[in-house]
């Protein structure tokens, strides 16, 4: 088979079993297996494909067929303008993430110390270090294997950070400038009803919020004037109905300048506030 009726044939094994992005990904998985790119293959689309590239091509496309993502069958995923490893023992990092790095890049101040709660992959920890070099950062976990993907992403990257293995802040010792998160916060009844890709794949741990998707924004609120120093910020991400939910509880738990922003689609992303 040549390059180009493997990539035809990918996309419709892809489409048959309902993937969206079929032909995307049927290239994604090509320029992986094959170790080409477009330039090389729009002069080599007659060309036969060798029998090994076409057999392990086949199999990752019977894997993205079964809805395992995308992400965990190439390991990776780009954030920031930074490359992550990525597995299914953390959530793959999301574009509207990003909103949640670059609110807290506004803030943040030389030798700054940083806490990042629920830091599955630490691309949010890592990004902030990235742009902000002299910051201090520790990123905290529940999860073990998530610390390993996390510790993974801080050595290719070169950045030092600290990690500890905590439920939220039962293992976290001092004080921090800012302490940011993005906490599961998919309400439970609401699970099932998501993509496959996610409910079937991701980590269960690390989107269930209870009930009402709040009890972690619960915890953190109540627990993080503890653990920040005076005018200390907490910085939130959000699902998109919860913002009026979450900027209560900072202002009940009685934090200053509390705000909702909107990511780039225009939906509530993160809520911020600072210790009084």
């Amino acid at each position: 088979m040549t390059y180009k009726q493997v990539e035809q044939k990918g996309e419709q094994m892809l489409l048959d079993a309902g993937v969206m992005d079929a032909k995307i990904d049927a290239w994604l998985l090509l320029e992986m297996v094959a170790k080409i790119d477009r330039s090389f293959y729009f002069m080599h689309t007659n060309e036969e494909v060798d029998p090994e590239v076409l057999t392990e091509y086949e199999r990752v496309v019977e894997k993205r067929a079964e809805h395992v993502p995308l992400q965990y069958i190439t390991g990776e995923q780009e954030f920031m303008g930074m490359t992550f490893k990525v597995n299914s023992n953390v959530l793959i990092p999301r574009q509207d993430t990003e909103t949640l790095v670059e609110e807290t890049l506004k803030v943040i101040e030389p030798q700054m110390e940083v806490l990042d709660l629920c830091t599955g992959s630490g691309c949010i920890l890592l990004s902030i270090l990235k742009n902000a070099p002299t910051v201090k950062g520790t990123g905290s976990d529940i999860s073990k294997q998530a610390l390993l993907v996390a510790k993974e992403n801080a050595k290719i990257h070169e950045l030092d950070a600290e990690w500890v293995r905590s439920n939220l802040f039962d293992n976290v010792s001092g004080q921090f400038d800012l302490i940011v998160s993005n906490p599961p916060y998919i309400p439970q009844t609401v699970i099932p009803t998501l993509m496959p890709e996610v409910v079937q794949f991701e980590p269960l741990q690390a989107l269930d919020g209870g009930l009402d998707g709040l009890d972690f924004y619960r915890k953190i609120t109540e627990e993080a004037p503890n653990y920040l120093k005076e005018n200390g910020y907490l910085f939130f991400e959000i699902g998109y109905d919860q913002g009026d939910a979450v900027r209560q509880l900072l202002l009940d738990a009685g934090f200053k300048d509390v705000a909702v922003i909107k990511d780039l689609a225009g939906n509530d992303r993160v809520v911020k506030g600072q210790i009084r």
